[in-house]
């Protein structure tokens, strides 16, 4: 089961390739160059680009030489804030869900886990909230908040088992 849909995939290339192409002065691009580089279907890149161009993360530009550019650096948008500009908020389990937008979990009143999967939840809204697009589009590797936020996620000990591969 993946937890981002194919729509944030999406979004993440194109704004990818967006951010990638201002830091090189290259400009913007167009769905069809996005569509082209990643081998997308155009017709999704171009709603995803509509998509974010309405949630004002990117802004279109008519013309000779038109296309998309970033409506802002990639480094002041969070990627919870995106998951949620895509109406595609996280929620890690059912019983996270509010109740104002889905039925409540079955096992409510006698789940054994509930609340620490409510707690697990929580950091990773936190992690979702502190990871910018500009740590996730960095290309030497992890920035320090998206290690230190993993740390958080994993039990005491089972950091150094997971860089040791045991």
């Amino acid at each position: 089961m993946a937890l981002f849909s194919r729509k944030v995939d999406y979004a993440l290339l194109v704004l990818s390739f967006l951010h990638h192409r201002d830091e090189s002065g290259q400009g913007g691009g167009t769905a069809r160059e996005i569509a082209a580089r990643f081998d997308l279907s155009r017709a999704f890149c171009a709603n995803v680009l509509k998509a974010l161009a309405h949630k004002g993360l990117v802004r279109g530009q008519r013309g000779v030489g038109g296309g998309y550019v970033l409506a802002r650096p990639a480094s002041s948008v969070c990627l919870s804030a995106l998951l949620e500009a895509l109406d595609e908020p996280f929620y890690l389990a059912e019983c996270n869900v509010p109740a104002t937008e889905a039925p409540s979990c079955t096992f409510e009143g006698v789940c054994p886990v509930r609340n620490a999967v409510a707690e697990l939840h929580r950091h990773i809204l936190e992690l979702l909230r502190t990871v910018t697009l500009a740590d996730l589009f960095r290309e030497s590797g992890p920035a320090p908040c998206l290690q230190a936020g993993l740390g958080v996620l994993l039990r005491p000990g089972a950091e150094e088992l997971a860089r040791s591969g045991g």
